[in-house]
C-alpha cells in the first residue's frame, strides 16, 4: 500500500511541476453551472526518433580455478 501512495504522490508532483513549467495549460472553456464544466487542455509534445548504432560490448572471460582447494573457514 505504501508503494501505491508513493507512486500517486510522485505523479501528483510531476503533474504540478508540468503545470509550473508551462508544459500543461488547462483553461475552463465553459462556466460551471448545473452541468459539468467543459475544459480544454493544451499539453506539450514529444518527438521520438530512432537511429542504428553499433555499441561496443565488453567481453567476459570466466576461468575455472582448476584443482585449487576451497579456502577453509
Amino acid at each position: 500500500m505504501r508503494i501505491v501512495w508513493t507512486v500517486l504522490g510522485i505523479a501528483a508532483l510531476l503533474g504540478a511541476l508540468a503545470m509550473i513549467l508551462g508544459l500543461v495549460n488547462i483553461d475552463q472553456t465553459r462556466p460551471a453551472v448545473v452541468q459539468a464544466p467543459a475544459f480544454h487542455a493544451s499539453v506539450g509534445s514529444v518527438k521520438l526518433t530512432t537511429e542504428q548504432k553499433t555499441v561496443p560490448v565488453p567481453t567476459l572471460r570466466v576461468e575455472k580455478p582448476g584443482n585449487a582447494a576451497a579456502p577453509t573457514q
